[in-house]
C-alpha cells in the first residue's frame, strides 16, 4: 500500500468537473496540498484549466491566472519578478500544464524560462495526447498509440522531454505517478525547497481518451511504471540521476492491451515496443550507475 504523507489542507475542494475516476485530479490535491497557501498557479487551456474551473469561480485554494496555451513559462516568469519586486521572495510561481502545452505548443516558452534558470516550480499533467479536444496526438504519445489525429497509430517516439531539460543543467527533473503517491508527495516537497526551475512530468492516464474503464487509472499508472513505458526518477543539476523504483519486471503488452489505443497492435508492434523500452531502460541504467 502507497500512503501519503501529507495534512489535508482543502487546498483542492469537492465539486470540480473532472471525469469520474480522474487521476489529475487526485494528484493535483496531494501537489496542492504540498504547495500550500503561499502560491500563484499558471494554468494554460487543458483539462486542468476545466478542474480548476472558470473565473470567479475555483477548485483550487491559491490564486490562478489563466494563460494562453503557448505562454505558460513566461506567464509564470512575469510573476515571478512581480512577486520579486515586492518582496514576496517566498512565494511559489506553480505553472500545472498539459502536455500539449508543454511538449508542444509552449515549448518554446519553457526552454526560455529553463535558459534563464527561472525560479519556477513546473507541473507537467502527461496524459500523452490533446486529451481536452477530443484525444489528437502530442509529441508525448507513444510509439503506435491510436489517436484522432493517428488512427493507424503514432509513427514516431514520446519525446524524452525530461533529457531535453535536464541537458540545460537546471536543479531539478523529475517524473512522477499517481501509482505511487508518496513520491510524487515527497518530489514536490523536495522541488519546493530549491530554488531555480525545476520540472515534474506526473503520468495521467486519461480514462476517456485512452480506453480505460474509471476504475482503472490507478491500476494503468502502476503498470507503466511496472513496465518501464513511464520509469520513476530525477535529475539534479543534469548529471546526478536517482531511480526511484528500481526494478522493470512486468512486459509491456500488460500495460498495452488494457487501453483501446493499442489495441490494433500486432505482436510485430508489440515487440518493437518492448525493444525500444527495454534500449531506454538500459541507458537510463547506465546514466544511474555513473551518478553513484
Amino acid at each position: 500500500m502507497d500512503y501519503v504523507n501529507f495534512e489535508e489542507s482543502n487546498a483542492f475542494k469537492s465539486g470540480h468537473v473532472a471525469c469520474g475516476g480522474c487521476v489529475e485530479a487526485l494528484s493535483m490535491r496531494v501537489i496542492l496540498n504540498k504547495v500550500g497557501a503561499n502560491a500563484v498557479a499558471v494554468v494554460p487551456p487543458s483539462c486542468t484549466a476545466v478542474i480548476c474551473g472558470p473565473h470567479p469561480n475555483s477548485a483550487i485554494g491559491i490564486p490562478v491566472y489563466h494563460t494562453s496555451l503557448e505562454s505558460s513559462a513566461a506567464s509564470a516568469s512575469g510573476l515571478r519578478r512581480a512577486l520579486n519586486a515586492q518582496g514576496k521572495h517566498d512565494t511559489h510561481v506553480l505553472v500545472m500544464a498539459g502536455d500539449g502545452g508543454t511538449y508542444d505548443i509552449g515549448f518554446q516558452a519553457l526552454s526560455s524560462a529553463v535558459e534563464r534558470n527561472e525560479n519556477i516550480l513546473y507541473i507537467c499533467f502527461d496524459n500523452e495526447g490533446y486529451m481536452n479536444t477530443g484525444g489528437q496526438k502530442s509529441s508525448s504519445t507513444p510509439l503506435h498509440a491510436s489517436t484522432g489525429s493517428t488512427p493507424a497509430g503514432k509513427v514516431s517516439k514520446k519525446k524524452n522531454i525530461i533529457e531535453m531539460l535536464a541537458v540545460q543543467e537546471i536543479p531539478y527533473v523529475a517524473t512522477a505517478s499517481p501509482g505511487h503517491l508518496d513520491d510524487l508527495a515527497n518530489k514536490v516537497e523536495k522541488a519546493l525547497k530549491i530554488k531555480g526551475f525545476r520540472f515534474i512530468s506526473v503520468n495521467i492516464p486519461c480514462l476517456p481518451g485512452w480506453g480505460l474503464a474509471d476504475n482503472q487509472g490507478i491500476t494503468s499508472a502502476r503498470l507503466a511504471v511496472e513496465t518501464g513505458m513511464f520509469p520513476l526518477y530525477e535529475v539534479e543539476n543534469g548529471y546526478r540521476y536517482t531511480l526511484n523504483v528500481k526494478t522493470k519486471d512486468k512486459p509491456v503488452d500488460e500495460y498495452l492491451r488494457m487501453q483501446k489505443r493499442f489495441r490494433h497492435l500486432s505482436e510485430q508492434a508489440l515487440q518493437d515496443i518492448q525493444t525500444a523500452v527495454d534500449a531506454d531502460w538500459e541507458r537510463l541504467l547506465r546514466k544511474v550507475s555513473l551518478s553513484e
